[in-house]
């Protein structure tokens, strides 16, 4: 089995990191730099920042976010929202991210999906699908967009194939049934992608207890486990995670 990884996530808005529930009653988290400085030190193998309301407020992620979170830590940063072209991609990767995550764009265009590959590498690009349940599509999952509010009327987990496909390096399923719930991940969900792709997939989406992110990785199928409602209001640290996942027999890095 892989080394699993643990990837706190700031989700971004007005220049603050803040924490919702199914992506909406938003609550302060802090601030970003502090928040990534802290992840690091805790031991965090990867950090996210979601620009949540780029795409709503069709407008690009703000850079100046990402060259102050990424001056403070030296662990990959992922960073999503707004993302809609190439250059948003360069300019993105240009002020320090590791990789870059697509969701409403890549549904709208899969082609940038190829062409963003072709050009980065694929180990840069990140396609995040949020996902709902809906009994009329094949998997029992509906991708939506733009935040979480619109439908796309596709199917998840056959959209997660075509990523592949496309060239994406790796997926991000998000359930909104379980977004900032703390209720666990959406195991039936994140398991779906992980078995119909043969990408790292990241458990994302209601992680609130230490047995949840065991479950992530054991029923779920995912290498990498993102949380942030529970690291943000310091319901647990990263080294109890870790720990409570050695202990449990997983492989990670203390």
């Amino acid at each position: 089995m892989s080394v699993i990884k643990i990837m706190p996530c700031l989700d971004m808005k007005d220049g603050r990191v803040v924490k919702g529930v199914h992506f909406v009653n938003i609550k302060d988290a802090g601030d970003p730099v502090a928040n990534a400085e802290f992840y690091q030190k805790e031991g965090a193998d990867e950090l996210a920042m979601l620009d949540i309301a780029a795409t709503l407020e069709n407008r690009k992620t703000r850079l100046e976010w990402v060259k102050n979170v990424s001056s403070v830590i030296a662990i990959p940063l992922t960073v999503g929202g707004g993302i809609g072209s190439i250059d948003d991609i360069e300019q993105v990767l240009a002020a320090g991210a590791d990789k870059v995550s697509m969701n409403s764009a890549a549904v709208k265009s899969p082609q940038l999906v190829r062409e963003a590959a072709g050009k980065f590498g694929s180990e840069k690009i990140v396609v995040a699908i949020d996902g709902r349940r809906n009994k009329d599509m094949p998997s029992g999952f509906e991708v939506v967009v733009s935040g979480g509010t619109k439908p796309a009327g596709r199917d998840a987990v056959v959209w997660a194939q075509e990523c592949q496909k496309l060239g994406a390096g790796m997926i991000l399923p998000t359930s909104m049934d379980g977004d900032g719930t703390q209720a666990g991940y959406d195991l039936a969900f994140t398991r779906a992608i992980a078995d119909a792709v043969g990408l790292p997939v990241i458990a994302s989406g209601g992680a609130g207890t230490l047995e949840h992110f065991y479950e992530g990785v054991v029923k779920g199928g995912a290498d990498i486990l993102l949380a942030a409602s529970v690291f943000h209001f310091r319901i647990f640290n990263i080294k109890e995670v870790k720990e409570y996942l050695r202990n449990k027999g997983l492989q990670v890095n203390l």
